[in-house]
């Protein structure tokens, strides 16, 4: 096994990773902007006001999403799986 092919397969897991965060990660961004600005808005201070409708807004992105990370991870796992016939040759 080469190092280019190290850096290969880690280059592709990192990438594997941040595509399967970026959908919950960037709804509940979203989500807790727009919270912000009500409560900015609306000048209420509730701190706690923020992680119910993150929580849920993650867990709707995980069930429309799911499917699709899913398909990403058994893609990337197979890659590494099919990779490793070819380390002792």
């Amino acid at each position: 096994m080469t190092p280019e092919s190290v850096i290969h397969i880690g280059r592709k897991a990192v990438e594997t990773i941040l595509l399967a965060a970026a959908p919950m990660l960037i709804i509940a961004m979203v989500v807790g902007l727009v919270i912000s600005i009500f409560q900015a808005a609306t000048q209420i201070n509730e701190q706690t006001m923020t992680f119910i409708p993150k929580i849920v807004a993650v867990f709707i992105a995980l069930l429309i999403f799911g499917p699709w990370i899913m398909n990403l991870l058994i893609t990337f796992t197979t890659g590494v799986i099919t990779g490793i016939a070819t380390v002792g040759r």
